[in-house]
């Protein structure tokens, strides 16, 4: 959708998951930043009209002040942006792009193909550009549920011991993918929900770490050498890249032998599905019609057969995978198949419990949406939530209704194109234990250990932290 790459933010015009409030006024305050945003003329409490330039912003500038950071529609960065990916091609930089399986769903269903034959021709097309690998996030996405089914094991078992000084505010365990959702507890919450969070990377921090912390020393790479795209469902993911918790000091010696301070991230840049889409028209490209590509194996998730390797769940699996890993970790019950989540308030909001002789032991819930969350959170803060792990998604309907995600065709409703994609999502994939990914294992065997380890948790894991709103953030237009 173009209005998304113009310089005026149209907040009025969106159908926010968080908080449409007012226009963007960090580039009243900043007029020397990055990139053209919404600041038309304000007029002064006396006196006439005060004409200003454009102004740009980056990033790191956001006050996450109203809707714009996880809307359809949103500031464009000068570092997340098609031209600085074609820049960084051009410059002759080892360009890795990994691909999300929500945005292959949606790539694939925009051109009628299987998740598989649009992994293959995307392959095909990235590396037309110039691109060196393509790999997808379904890798990392294992190695995250692996990490966080070990984090919840920990956690329950503190609270039955009581032995932990945080066993009262350890459950119920939150999912940690969302970057909406954490934006939104960093800055809204403070610091009351944040123990309550995994402490887990997402899948797209997870891939950056292993590529850009692992394999680029492994391949003689220098972090800086590498620049590291993700294709993600969602505008918020550029905000999650640029955290300063995912930038690291390198550990490569320059030209003298000498260590530098050079700071790396662990991924550069992020592109929606919407924005791929553009740039595939930008080159006159029918994906369809591409050859298909063998795919690069490194990171490539799939097996001997040819089946992507997959989890029940559109939006990553935590609360199905951690639920059947503790069901039979815990309670020594077998879980097979699907779960049956049984509807609460909506279909944004369900739940599904484990009981032992009569007893409810594991309560687990899915929560999508803005409305959903706020009535979790406010159960939390008075001790009245009774669950033991929640999947917190911003959007509602979860990942694959993501705000970077291609909008529908004409004449398609919101609501079919999700079915669609649902269905699109789940083709050649090969539902499996996270634990049983030979990728997985062999990152552990050769790099991590085990989950839980020292290791695992110093690349694999992150810290929230509670912002101090600033008054800025706290002002409406004026």
């Amino acid at each position: 959708m173009s209005e998304k790459f113009s310089p005026a933010l149209r907040i009025g015009d969106l159908n926010d998951f968080i908080a449409p409030s007012q226009g963007c006024i960090v580039g009243q305050l900043k007029p020397n930043s990055v990139k053209p945003v919404n600041n038309s003329e304000k007029r002064a409490k006396a006196g006439p009209p005060v004409t200003t330039e454009p102004v740009k912003i980056s990033l790191k500038d956001c006050l996450a002040c109203s809707g714009c950071i996880t809307s359809a529609e949103t500031v464009m960065l000068e570092k997340q942006s098609l031209d600085e990916f074609l820049s960084a091609i051009n410059k002759g930089k080892t360009v890795i792009v990994s691909i999300s399986p929500q945005s292959r769903a949606s790539l694939a269903a925009q051109y009628d193909l299987s998740p598989l034959e649009a992994f293959k021709k995307l392959t095909t097309f990235f590396k037309s550009l110039g691109v060196k690998a393509v790999f997808d996030t379904s890798c990392s996405r294992d190695l995250a549920l692996m990490e966080a089914c070990n984090e919840f094991i920990v956690r329950y078992k503190q609270r039955q011991s009581g032995d932990d000084d945080r066993s009262k505010t350890s459950l119920p365990m939150i999912s940690s993918a969302c970057p909406g959702w954490i934006c939104y507890a960093e800055k809204t919450l403070g610091s009351y929900i944040l123990p309550y969070i995994s402490s887990v990377k997402s899948p797209q921090q997870t891939i950056g770490a292993v590529f850009k912390r692992y394999l680029c020393q492994k391949m003689s790479l220098r972090p800086d050498e590498v620049y590291h795209v993700t294709v993600m469902p969602c505008y918020d993911k550029k905000l999650e890249a640029a955290r300063e918790d995912f930038a690291f000091e390198m550990e490569y010696p320059d030209a003298n032998n000498v260590y530098g301070d050079l700071m790396a991230a662990e991924v550069d840049s992020v592109l929606t599905s919407g924005e791929v889409l553009e740039l595939i028209q930008l080159k006159s490209v029918d994906l369809s019609s591409l050859d298909e590509s063998p795919l690069d194996r490194m990171l490539a998730n799939v097996t001997d057969d040819g089946y992507l390797y997959g989890v029940n769940g559109s939006s990553g699996g935590y609360a199905d995978t951690i639920f059947k890993h503790a069901a039979k970790a815990l309670f020594g019950r077998d879980t097979n198949g699907p779960l049956e989540f049984r509807m609460i308030r909506n279909s944004d909001f369900r739940e599904v419990l484990l009981e032992v002789e009569g007893k409810t032991v594991l309560r687990f819930a899915l929560c999508y949406g803005f409305r959903n969350l706020q009535n979790v959170v406010r159960k939390i803060k008075i001790g009245k939530c009774d669950y033991d792990f929640l999947e917190i998604m911003a959007c509602p309907s979860g990942c694959l209704n993501g705000g970077g995600q291609i909008k529908p065709r004409a004449g398609q409703s919101a609501k079919d194109l999700i079915q669609h994609l649902e269905s699109v999502y789940m083709k050649d994939v090969l539902v499996a234990d996270p634990f049983q990914n030979p990728i997985a294992r062999g990152l552990y065997d050769e790099w991590l250990e085990q989950p839980g380890s020292d290791k695992a948790k110093q690349y694999l894991h992150t810290e929230y932290h509670p912002l101090v709103k600033s008054i800025t953030s706290q002002l409406h237009n004026w």
